[in-house]
């Protein structure tokens, strides 16, 4: 039996333009130094990624970063890992070069390749406000969408599948190749130190199979809502622990001992070196990007079914800045 849809969604948005008010006049009569300047505050997140969860930083207009993400083998001796595959270092579970352009300082676009299911995604995120430093605007709000293809084999791609019959023909298509998600991400910096968002995210895959939760008679769906979290602690101005959240709202999900499914959590450090930016983690999420973390993370924490894994950004300058006149 197979759940299909056979349309292609296409992520938009309504952008809204923020106004700031200007300042009260009476306010600004009693007292020159008490003029508000609405200042922006920057750095929020150091990075586009806590680890698995976007944040609502862009590249800067003319700038191009270059990211590498990288997942090792499960570490847990129950989870086919231990001493044998090194604790995972001998395999690795995904892998992903990405490239980020700054279109504005509000807008980026960016492209990739994964090793997992050999997706190729294409996304763009796009700030919508940004926090300032007198809490005129309490939270910085950024939305973010991706779209990817997946261009394995069909004899991969459809594995699972019943063979069609004359009652039940199917037909293939590149449309069912397709997956989107969306998020919207709040965030606010509470001090130097700490920083945290929330992430609603709506997910859609273009084909599904339609198996079903034995224990709850839950069938997989083409439509996943999830909600996400995270949050950045500085010990230094260079080093930072880091850690972030999914959860799926999904009944075919809960308590399914057949094809068992948990939701990602990501633990890690952050170290700043100049113009890097390292991420050393550890998630139970084998996948990097949301359309395959969210609704495939099939390893438990509690059974060793973490992975080692780094992130790499490096920015560099594409375009010369204007010179001011």
């Amino acid at each position: 039996m197979i759940f299909k849809k056979q349309i292609i969604l296409i992520p938009f948005l309504v952008i809204g333009i923020n106004t700031f008010a200007q300042d009260d006049m009476l306010s600004m009569l009693d007292s020159a130094n008490a003029k508000k300047t609405h200042e922006k505050v920057v750095t929020t997140f150091k990075d586009a990624k806590i680890i698995n969860a976007q944040t609502t930083e862009t590249v800067k207009a003319g700038t191009m970063a270059f990211n590498i993400n990288h997942r090792f083998g499960n570490i847990g001796v129950a989870s086919n890992g231990g001493a044998h595959t090194l604790y995972g270092l001998d395999n690795v579970s995904d892998i992903r070069f990405g490239f980020d352009f700054g279109l504005t300082n509000n807008l980026t676009i960016g492209i990739g390749r994964s090793k997992q299911a050999e997706l190729v995604d294409g996304f763009f995120k796009y700030r919508i406000m940004t926090q300032t430093q007198d809490n005129h605007i309490p939270f910085s709000l950024a939305l973010y969408s991706d779209a990817s293809y997946n261009p394995q084999a069909a004899s991969v791609f459809y594995t699972g599948m019943a063979e069609p019959t004359t009652d039940n023909p199917f037909k293939q298509s590149e449309v069912h190749r397709f997956s989107y998600t969306t998020q919207l991400i709040l965030a606010r910096k509470f001090g130097w130190r700490f920083s945290m968002e929330l992430l609603p995210t709506y997910q859609h895959r273009n084909f599904v199979l339609a198996n079903i939760n034995m224990d709850n008679a839950a069938v997989e769906t083409n439509d996943l809502i999830s909600f996400g979290g995270g949050f950045r602690f500085k010990f230094t101005k260079r080093i930072a622990f880091i850690c972030d959240y999914f959860y799926t709202l999904s009944p075919y999900r809960i308590n399914n001992k057949a094809n068992p499914f948990y939701n990602p959590l990501a633990v890690g450090i952050e170290i700043e070196t100049g113009g890097h930016v390292f991420h050393l983690n550890f998630t139970n999420a084998s996948g990097i990007i949301e359309n395959n973390l969210i609704p495939n993370t099939t390893d438990s924490w509690a059974k060793g079914g973490y992975k080692f894994g780094f992130n790499i950004s490096r920015v560099f300058n594409v375009t010369h800045p204007k010179k001011k006149k």
